[in-house]
């Protein structure tokens, strides 16, 4: 791909000469106060929110007849990641698969699609002091010009879709998509990632779908685009709703791509334990993946003091600060850690034992990786999010803005909690009040030097 590339892997602000010095800009090691010299702490220098958009009107404005009833629910969502847009204060966004939830029924819970006709679209953002105002909006389609939706593909693999009051099944639809990360491409076009598949997506500049890279072996049939077994088969044995969830566009055109979680191997009980994750690097020359990286959480007590429970560790972000250097976003609903990381060369695990489902322990079942010669990627903690006043929970998009600052997204789940109690008595939502927000934070030294 063309230089142009390289200026759009970072925002502006960031000149090219210092990408090959990216360094860590050190742990903030707590909030800005009278004790604290100014600059030696991060924090929260602007806010910026989303209004209330009814999600009727904003999808039938892209896909006329879509959306019948929202339901009251309002536009959010999209906050699933964040890339900048060339412009000073604007912003690609991407939304997830839409308004959902689960509701338990008879001791099972049941995953509920209130909105079943959204469709994911691509959102450009423009943030003026404390407002976050949608300038653009591209909705993805199949190559026949139909929505993609935000359901389910397989039965028997993904969740059951049912209505809003869980009580009455929906269709599967191998269209689906439940996008989470975004780049744009020198082209126009935009690259995503989807939990479903998991996949990676290709896009064009109007949100047709070009071409989805899914694992080997899927076996994804009646979709109404180009669907490629391009990935390693490992990838099948994601944790349901923790497929793809970070993307990264690095200055030479590779894409790397973070698996939310671990994968259940052997088996779902050894992937909630665990703490090894896999970074995958996709080529969009060759179309394929050239290696495989191991990647290790924090304890899930030093991510979020206080939880106890590691399967709340998730990475909702990547974001290329370098020709091979990348920051990793670990976090848990409440708080996040941005580390840095620098990719080595070679094809790391790509096709090697940790790559074979039957391998006993799996790379999963490892408690050091290392000890077993696994090459986990070195890490260094660049900031701790949950030590800076002012930043939302629930942060899945990260974006380099200057050379030490960031803009942050937060995912507002479009004001839904699971539960019978997220509608009222006439089926309309009774809103978290969580909106999606714009954070810009200020680091204490720069991202590169």
């Amino acid at each position: 791909m063309s230089a142009r590339v390289v200026r759009r892997s970072l925002a502006a602000g960031l000149p090219l000469a210092l990408l090959g010095t990216v360094c860590a800009a050190g742990t903030a090691t707590g909030a800005q106060d009278r004790h604290h010299r100014p600059g030696t702490t991060a924090r929260v220098t602007a806010s910026a929110t989303l209004g209330a958009v009814p999600l009727g009107g904003f999808s039938n404005a892209l896909l006329p007849g879509t959306v019948d009833d929202d339901r009251g629910v309002l536009l959010g969502g999209i906050g699933s990641d964040i890339y900048p847009a060339g412009r000073k204060g604007e912003y690609w966004t991407v939304t997830d698969r839409g308004p959902n939830g689960q509701i338990k029924v008879d001791g099972s819970k049941r995953r509920t699609f209130p909105v079943p006709g959204f469709d994911p679209a691509i959102v450009r953002i423009r943030v003026t002091g404390g407002q976050v105002e949608v300038v653009r909006s591209i909705p993805l389609t199949t190559r026949s010009g139909a929505p993609v939706t935000g359901l389910p593909n397989q039965s028997g693999r993904d969740e059951a879709p049912y209505t809003y009051d869980a009580g009455t099944p929906l269709p599967y639809n191998p269209n689906g998509l439940d996008t989470e990360g975004i780049v744009r491409a020198a082209d126009g076009s935009f690259w995503l990632v989807d939990e479903y598949g998991p996949s990676l997506v290709h896009v064009s500049e109007r949100g047709r779908v070009l071409t989805r890279y899914v694992p080997e072996g899927l076996d994804l049939r009646g979709a109404d685009y180009p669907v490629v077994e391009a990935l390693p088969g490992i990838l099948l044995h994601r944790k349901v709703n923790r497929g793809f969830e970070g993307l990264a566009l690095l200055p030479g055109g590779d894409l790397v791509m973070a698996v939310q979680s671990p994968l259940s191997l052997p088996d779902q009980d050894a992937g909630e334990s665990s703490r090894n994750i896999r970074l995958l690097r996709f080529s969009t020359k060759k179309k394929a993946v050239t290696a495989e990286y191991a990647y290790r959480f924090d304890p899930v007590d030093v991510v979020d003091p206080g939880e106890d429970d590691t399967s709340e560790l998730k990475v909702s972000s990547v974001v290329a600060i370098g020709r091979d250097t990348l920051l990793v976003e670990e976090r848990t609903d409440r708080t996040a850690r941005l580390h840095r990381v620098t990719l080595p060369r070679g094809a790391g695990i790509l096709g090697s034992r940790w790559d074979a489902p039957a391998s006993s322990p799996s790379y999963e079942e490892l408690a050091d990786p290392a000890a077993s010669g696994v090459p986990v990627l070195r890490k260094s903690l660049v900031v701790d999010l949950g030590t800076v006043p002012g930043v939302p929970g629930k942060i899945e998009g990260v974006a380099v803005t200057g050379r030490s600052t960031l803009a942050l997204v937060n995912d507002n789940d479009f004001g839904m909690t699971d539960g019978a109690g997220a509608f009222d008595a006439h089926g309309r939502l009774v809103d978290s009040g969580i909106r999606t927000t714009v954070t810009t934070v200020e680091l204490p030294r720069p991202l590169a030097h």
